[in-house]
């Protein structure tokens, strides 16, 4: 079944003609704008940026601005890509238009599986803050709970979850403004326990600005790139925005000063209040740094936040995983029912799958609760980036059809393409390479193949349904 050929028989509402058919464009401008700032501030930023820390030293600054400017690059090609045909679809339909329908395939799928080990982050990571408060609640628990009441929000309208996604992302950036600017009163007037030793020459004078080397901010590249992951959901948003044509393009171009105050900005602070060295795989640089300072009540109010960044990334998963696979439904490659909408508009089948398979992180925050976070970074990283590349490389096809006079010029050019599409191509292949030196992340690159295997098997069984459908219809 193609995306013209869609079944109209779905719960109260009706889709014809086109994969965000039978949607309600219920996400105005407001949400849109901080559901692009809350993407680009998870659980990638506030718990992750511990560990790459303690790998890198000071010099993680770099590495979140390196990454930051290809995120821009990915994001601009994406960009182009949604003027030209705003699609709720996103990745996937621009993959099957201009790469294939087994790579609109591949990507559909693996996007849904990017969401749904994210999801298990996120949850893991906002049971883990839970610990915080109360040692006694056990990880599994706080996490199952977690991801039910999510579900429930989701269920109920889009404007519902656009609604909490805003206040989920102003709590975000509020907290982080709030924190750089007790930050610099702690380095400018001394005040609090840190006040003595709070400087920006920390950022150079404990082993310099690379203690660990060139070699360990590189081996920092996975974890920083897990945490711009997300920020491509904006495009998934296409579907359900009011005013696509206006809203996505301002969102897109909030990209550079997000990442400038709430990555570089945010780390440039809290590694000049405190020494590097102090901070360890785990534990969130952010609570770290406020119990350094002295403030019990600050720390506590970051946990809260980080908390809430978590849940933020968890239900925007489960927001996504439902549309991904309502569009491989529409395009006969996913069941059908997943192309059933509820009355309010909504892909409930496939949220409800999802976060089914979601509650398999409850039971990994069971069997093991301390390395739960590790195991499915590297699996959430890997399957993300590949969202990246097909965007890349659909915009670089793109490009190309537009500048022959074969498909209409985009409204929203990104500037400096095919170039900068080229260069963050590269950028993305090498930290896949870094992933393979490092034995933590090198288990995602042995499951890639198991799961393309698994992928090819399921598209080969659709083909020879749809050739014996074909026959079938001829008799």
């Amino acid at each position: 079944m193609t995306s013209v050929q869609v079944d109209k028989q779905h719960d109260g509402s009706e889709a014809a003609g086109n994969p965000e058919e039978g949607y309600q464009r219920g996400l105005g401008n407001r949400q849109i704008q901080m559901i692009a700032i809350g993407g680009a501030i998870g659980t990638g930023l506030f718990l992750g940026a511990g560990k790459a820390i303690s790998m890198a030293g000071p010099s993680i600054i770099l590495a979140y601005a390196i990454v930051g400017l290809v995120i821009f690059f990915i994001m601009r090609a994406l960009g182009e890509l949604l003027m030209y045909r705003p699609v709720s679809g996103s990745f996937s339909e621009y993959g099957r238009e201009f790469l294939g329908p087994f790579i609109g395939y591949v990507t559909g799928w693996t996007y849904w599986l990017f969401w749904v080990f994210t999801g298990i982050t996120e949850v893991t990571a906002a049971a883990n803050y839970v610990q915080y408060w109360n040692k006694g609640i056990p990880q599994w628990v706080s996490a199952l709970v977690f991801t039910v009441a999510l579900f429930g929000i989701n269920l109920v309208s889009v404007k519902i979850f656009g609604e909490l996604e805003f206040w989920f992302s102003m709590v975000k950036v509020t907290a982080i403004i709030g924190m750089i600017l007790i930050g610099l009163g702690v380095i400018t007037l001394g005040f609090s326990d840190a006040g003595d030793t709070a400087s920006f020459t920390l950022l150079w004078s404990d082993g310099g600005f690379f203690p660990k080397g060139i070699g360990g901010t590189l081996m920092t590249l996975q974890i920083v790139m897990f945490a711009f992951l997300a920020v491509e959901l904006v495009g998934v948003t296409a579907g359900e925005a009011t005013n696509p044509k206006k809203t996505l393009p301002q969102a897109i171009n909030t990209v550079p000063w997000r990442i400038g105050l709430f990555y570089i900005g945010a780390l440039i602070i809290i590694l000049s209040v405190v020494s590097w060295t102090v901070f360890k795989p785990g534990v969130s640089p952010f609570v770290a740094a406020f119990q350094q300072i002295g403030l019990p009540a600050g720390a506590a109010i970051v946990n809260f936040v980080v908390l809430t960044a978590a849940l933020s990334s968890a239900n925007s998963g489960m927001y996504s995983t439902g549309r991904m696979l309502r569009d491989l439904a529409l395009n006969g490659q996913g069941p059908k029912f997943f192309t059933k909408l509820s009355k309010t508009g909504l892909p409930t089948w496939g949220t409800a799958v999802s976060v089914g398979m979601m509650l398999f992180g409850v039971w990994l925050n069971y069997a093991a609760p301390g390395e739960a976070f590790n195991y499915v970074v590297s699996f959430a990283t890997i399957s993300g980036m590949w969202a990246w590349i097909v965007i890349l490389l659909s915009q670089l096809r793109y490009r190309a059809k537009a500048n022959r006079g074969e498909l209409p010029e985009s409204e929203f050019k990104a500037p400096g393409a095919p170039y900068t599409s080229i260069f963050a191509l590269a950028f993305i292949g090498m930290v896949i390479v870094m992933m393979g030196v490092d034995p933590d992340a090198r288990i995602s690159l042995y499951a890639a193949p198991v799961w393309v295997v698994i992928l090819a098997v399921g598209y080969l069984a659709i083909k020879r349904r749809d050739a014996a459908a074909a026959v079938a219809k001829k008799d």
